[in-house]
């Protein structure tokens, strides 16, 4: 009998939450306008996701107002425009909301009474962006789902009596700079997740999108995924993918769901993209190819996607590879790309005319910019920085033009691994801000987003009001998000990081440090992608030998604050791990193969200048040691992320193929040669 019970109890104690749950008082309903664009579609959808994550509960997208109960949780979204329940509260006074309140592209969150009983939640504003940042500030702040939760798998503890009412009405106001735009470039790991290589895979792709809207991310720069001439003229990338070739149509998909988002999508129009690329040999000289160029602006606009952008830019560079101009035919390149941009400009006005306009200014076109390069005065001026964070050239007058500031939140010598710097990032944006008023347009490279996303964030804060950004602020509000009393560990490992990436260093940086020393070690030239082959030299070598010292130490003082922070993380939290110690870890393992290597090169040096055999045999019981390191870096990369959903990702067959990457068979081949050096 006792048995029996017992098996009743765990009965109802199991079916009780299904029960509550189906009650009335826990139905909810997402109210979405009989005129919702698809923009409010997507976002009720990922609102009724959040709840289900957040509650448990399945909530029910609705078209009319006939479900609402008094006991029903009842959301109303979206604008007075698209959902005329929406509009009548506003005509009769239950609620403000105009174009004057609030401010424009911005959003509220209210608790509204309803006059025939009961109350809902609103999240609206009178534009589209409004009606988002509304939104999902809700799902972010009230029920408090991770904007990054795809990519920090991330998820708050369900709670079924969760109080949807729990909050203060207020505004969501629109970030001070109006156009934030994400640049996908140099992507190789994130588009390499998945087969077929150098292509995003919806999921990823998608993901990524949801997050930056999330982060209020209004535009995305879509460059790598158009065919960059990398991908298919250069041997590295041929051996990845053989058969590279543009699916027209996925393009198509990619730049719709980034709109369909809510997303402004920019283009640049340089002319070497795999969707239609123009000679190498047309792109050297504009004075005698200048119609070719014009055909091939004309073609994007009337048989690509391409035509469908939303922003367009161009650089002042070379148009097929991402190089300085260098006219092939005697041609001044200020006068040369005073000429393109007017010319491009008036296609723009013919087929795109509401279309935004963008000069990316690298460094030579910061110089050009100083010089006399004049573009049109509706071309807004991205001034952009060094790849980490800091100008090398500054605007001598920004002679009246609108002025934007574009920003790596990762850059290709350090992609492997992140530099964080948000301290960085406050400092030179309010400076380019208050000096420069270049606050119209961010752009912000992200490189392949994953490892990126401090600072990606940090760039998002700061766009919402420059003046008002607080660094610390920022890193202790974000590492206590995920690591809780962990957080000030967090902070100090991760600042450590930084510190040991002075001098604009990184990972792929250090990749080329050591190719100069196995080139030493090999007597072998290095071959530089684009470039002409570098003579080995001890010189090249040497002078990489005291800043190595430093970061190791740098890099263990992180590790060891990075390890007491861990010990405070729950052993089914996989972040903390990936996040702030395998980064140190696997920069760690990269320069301690390197200073290894630098020992076996200065051993070599001495036995030229005094032929000791001794200091040979030396060499080789180190180089056999240097297996050993290169055998554990590898398999650190190959294991990669505790988290088994990216434990591909730092895959060296996968990674971007600058400057190569150390092999056994190099380290066999410098064998080879020390025995050389023994026997004779």
């Amino acid at each position: 009998m006792k048995c029996e019970l017992a098996k009743i109890l765990a009965l109802v104690l199991f079916i009780l939450p299904f029960y509550f749950c189906s009650m009335p008082g826990k139905q909810v309903f997402i109210l979405v306008g009989n005129e919702a664009s698809k923009t409010e579609y997507l976002a009720a959808q990922h609102l009724k996701d959040d709840i289900a994550t957040k509650t448990g509960l399945k909530a029910k997208i609705i078209s009319s107002a006939n479900s609402f109960t008094k006991k029903s949780v009842n959301f109303v979204i979206g604008t007075p425009f698209s959902n005329s329940f929406l509009e009548e509260l506003v005509q009769d006074q239950t609620l403000l909301l105009t174009n004057e309140f609030p401010e424009a592209r911005s959003g509220l969150i209210a608790n509204v009474n309803l006059k025939s009983g009961g109350e809902c939640i609103v999240l609206a504003g009178t534009t589209l962006q409004g009606f988002q940042y509304a939104v999902y500030d809700y799902s972010h702040n009230i029920l408090g789902i991770d904007p990054l939760a795809y990519w920090t798998t991330k998820t708050p503890e369900i709670n079924v009596n969760f109080n949807f009412h729990n909050f203060d009405n207020k505004i969501m106001a629109a970030p001070e700079v109006p156009i934030l735009c994400y640049f996908e470039n140099d992507v190789d790991e994130l588009a390499n997740l998945k087969d077929p290589m150098l292509e995003y895979d919806w999921e990823s792709y998608t993901n990524m999108i949801n997050s930056l809207v999330r982060l209020k991310y209004n535009a995305i720069h879509l460059f790598d995924m158009l065919g960059r001439p990398e991908f298919f003229l250069r041997e590295a990338y041929k051996k990845i993918r053989p058969d590279y070739d543009i699916r027209v149509s996925y393009i198509d998909s990619l730049i719709t769901y980034a709109q369909d988002m809510g997303m402004m999508v920019e283009i640049d129009f340089s002319l070497g993209y795999h969707i239609h690329p123009m000679n190498q040999d047309k792109a050297d000289c504009w004075t005698e190819h200048k119609e070719e160029w014009l055909k091939t602006w004309r073609y994007y606009f009337e048989h690509t996607p391409l035509r469908k952008a939303d922003i367009i830019s161009l650089r002042p560079r070379n148009q097929v590879w991402d190089w300085e101009y260098k006219s092939a035919c005697g041609e001044d390149k200020i006068e040369v790309f005073n000429e393109v941009y007017a010319e491009l400009g008036k296609l723009i006005d013919e087929y795109k005319p509401e279309a935004v306009k963008v000069v990316t200014c690298y460094h030579d076109g910061m110089e050009m910019f100083n010089k006399g390069f004049n573009p049109p005065k509706d071309w807004i001026i991205a001034w952009c920085d060094d790849g980490f964070g800091g100008f090398k050239y500054l605007p001598e007058d920004t002679k009246g033009y609108n002025f934007g500031t574009y920003m790596h939140a990762g850059f290709w010598l350090n992609h492997t691994i992140h530099n964080p710097y948000p301290e960085k990032i406050d400092s030179i944006m309010k400076m380019m801000d208050d000096k420069y008023g270049a606050n119209q347009y961010y752009e912000i490279n992200g490189q392949q987003f994953r490892p990126f996303l401090l600072n990606i964030e940090a760039f998002a804060k700061i766009a919402e009001s420059p003046a008002n950004f607080n660094s610390e602020q920022f890193y202790k509000n974000w590492t206590a998000r995920y690591f809780k009393e962990a957080a000030p560990y967090a902070v100090k490992a991760m600042q450590k990081l930084h510190e040991a990436q002075f001098n604009n260093s990184g990972y792929v940086q250090h990749l080329w440090e050591i190719k100069q020393a196995i080139s030493y070690l090999n007597y072998l030239p290095k071959n530089k992608p684009g470039g002409k082959d570098i003579p080995q030299s001890f010189d090249r070598v040497t002078s990489n030998v005291e800043h190595i010292k430093k970061r190791i130490k740098i890099l263990e003082e992180g590790l060891e604050i990075a390890n007491k922070g861990e010990e405070l993380i729950s052993e089914d939290d996989t972040f903390y791990h990936d996040y702030i110690i395998l980064p140190i870890l696997l920069y760690l393992d990269l320069i301690d193969f390197e200073h290894h290597l630098h020992n076996i090169a200065l051993l070599k040096r001495e036995y030229e200048k005094n032929n000791e055999v001794a200091n040979i045999t030396t060499c080789l019981e180190m180089l056999a040691e240097a297996k050993v390191k290169l055998q554990r870096l590898t398999e650190r990369r190959l294991q990669g992320d505790k988290n088994k959903k990216w434990s591909s990702w730092y895959d060296p067959a996968k990674r971007r193929p600058n400057n190569g990457f150390p092999t056994m068979a190099m380290l066999d081949s410098i064998e080879k040669k020390l025995n050389v050096l023994l026997e004779n």
